[in-house]
């Protein structure tokens, strides 16, 4: 199991802490002390940050969020310039919003562009919205792409991987907070094994098979 971190993501313990001292002094207040629990509550369930198996060989792509798939198309990469099979994961704010890495690799390269909050389950939002793309590097010379993409709501993409550095399949490099998107550029020759729809895990789900 690949889980470096606490099971309440770090991210939020500032937003749990702060729900919860509220909900404490709203208890003061009769009936309105519920709505302030709910936040709690919520919180809670939205900074969570469970551990995960890691499935597949070396060749399995990972999903790199918890989400829908809301993309399986062929498209051009942005960031390699380069047609490629793109998939995308799109997550509520159900949803466990760690971000993990889709396979062992080396991270080549990082971009990031302020953007806008248009609804991350759109198409354009891949190249309209803020955003932060990863360029990885699988041991055998492949290559994959991955952009966390802001939403509608979320306003903050935090990422912690930085060029040069080596990540394992699985290993969780960075967080979206309130509803997002991320997609995967990957060659055009890897086996997809999801379809539009399907709920997927964070790294206990295999996204795809590279050739």
């Amino acid at each position: 199991m690949n889980y470096p971190h606490p099971i309440i993501a770090r991210e939020g313990w500032l937003f749990i802490a702060i729900s919860l001292a509220l909900a404490v002094l709203s208890v003061f207040f009769g009936w309105v002390s519920l709505l302030f629990w709910l936040i709690f509550l919520f919180c809670v369930q939205f900074f969570r940050d469970p551990g995960r198996r890691v499935p597949g060989g070396a060749k399995s792509v990972l999903s790199p969020a918890d989400g829908r798939i809301v993309v399986v198309e062929e498209a051009d990469d942005p960031y390699l310039a380069r047609r490629a099979l793109k998939v995308s994961v799109f997550m509520n704010v159900f949803n466990v919003h760690s971000n993990r890495s889709p396979i062992a690799c080396a991270v080549r390269g990082k971009w990031y562009n302020a953007g806008s909050f248009l609804n991350a389950a759109l198409d354009k939002a891949s190249l309209e919205n803020e955003r932060c793309a990863l360029h990885l590097e699988t041991s055998d010379g492949r290559d994959i792409t991955c952009v966390q993409i802001a939403g509608l709501i979320a306003r903050r993409i935090l990422n912690y991987a930085e060029k040069g550095a080596s990540l394992a399949a699985g290993e969780r490099y960075g967080f979206i907070r309130f509803g997002s998107r991320v997609d995967l550029y990957l060659p055009l020759d890897t086996q997809v094994k999801v379809v539009i729809g399907e709920k997927v895990r964070a790294t206990s789900t295999v996204l795809a098979e590279l050739s």
